[in-house]
């Protein structure tokens, strides 16, 4: 299995390295305080419809609207909410996650030795 790159001067690895810098700690950073609450969030939210579905059938079975009643409509919006995290999550990484990684890929980035060959040669 090949080793990760590892810098030319000190032997020390290069992700190592590139963990150890204030710029990939700050994107860690930025993604745990998204993610972690977001996720107890949603977490919650689905322990709610299951504690409500075993323990408030009365109030799960409580008509809406027409055939609709409470569980079915809770069950949709976990879908719901499922989808709309998705989407936060992506405009969240397109504007806050990206742009550092990015960076960071091309600070770190070794410097091709040679011009790449023609994939035909």
């Amino acid at each position: 299995m090949d080793q990760p790159p590892t810098d030319q001067g000190t032997g020390t690895p290069e992700v190592q390295r590139i963990e150890e810098s204030t710029e990939f700690r700050e994107l860690r950073t930025s993604f745990r305080n998204f993610a972690f609450p977001v996720t107890a969030g949603f977490i919650l939210w689905y322990l709610l419809y299951v504690l409500l579905s075993g323990y408030a059938p009365a109030f799960m079975a409580a008509t809406v609207v027409g055939h609709i009643n409470v569980a079915l409509l809770l069950g949709l919006l976990q879908f719901a909410s499922t989808f709309a995290i998705a989407a936060w999550y992506a405009r969240f990484a397109g504007r806050r996650l990206d742009p550092p990684a990015a960076a960071i890929r091309a600070a770190h980035a070794p410097a091709p030795a040679t011009a790449p060959r023609e994939a035909a040669e």
